[in-house]
């Protein structure tokens, strides 16, 4: 079995300077903060013709990073996301990663369910799955860290596909 991904749907970067980053960032994409978590200093950047709920975090780990924060906290990437469509997939995708001997945790993000693993060289990855948009509600400018409680979730979206919803608005680009 594989993990049913259908897009990457973010990156997650390591900053020495989390407002300089953010300034950055707005000022070349026209993104907009959409979530801060002050306890992990990171802030959640979304791009203006995106139905994502973020499409970059930025956590500020200092200038020297090794020293501030410990092993593993290098200056730059620290995961990509890969989205699946359904909860379903996301069980599916929780047991592959524990077959591989690659999971490492999950979490709930409110708007998204996730799942944490590396690769063989230690590569940090995200699979995750988001709630519709219309039951982001009070997730919609947060992304808490709480635990995930699968099950549960299953119950409640068993079924719900969402990656449909991810269709940029807007007038299309010619490629």
């Amino acid at each position: 079995m594989t993990v049913n991904a259908v897009r990457l749907n973010h990156a997650v970067l390591f900053v020495a300077d989390l407002e300089r980053s953010v300034e950055f960032y707005q000022r070349a994409f026209a993104m907009q903060v959409v979530a801060r978590e002050p306890r992990a200093d990171a802030a959640f950047l979304r791009l203006p013709r995106s139905g994502n709920h973020h499409d970059l975090g930025l956590f500020g780990v200092g200038p020297q990073p090794q020293e501030v924060s410990g092993p593993g906290r290098t200056l730059g990437l620290y995961h990509l996301a890969w989205q699946v469509d359904t909860i379903d997939e996301l069980v599916e995708a929780r047991s592959t990663l524990a077959e591989l001997g690659a999971l490492q945790g999950e979490s709930s993000h409110g708007a998204t369910k996730s799942l944490y693993a590396t690769d063989p060289d230690g590569n940090e990855f995200e699979v995750m799955w988001m709630l519709p948009r219309a039951q982001w509600g009070a997730y919609e400018n947060a992304a808490p860290v709480e635990r995930l409680h699968l099950d549960d979730e299953v119950r409640e979206w068993s079924g719900v596909r969402t990656a449909a919803e991810l269709v940029p608005q807007g007038p299309e680009v010619a490629s």
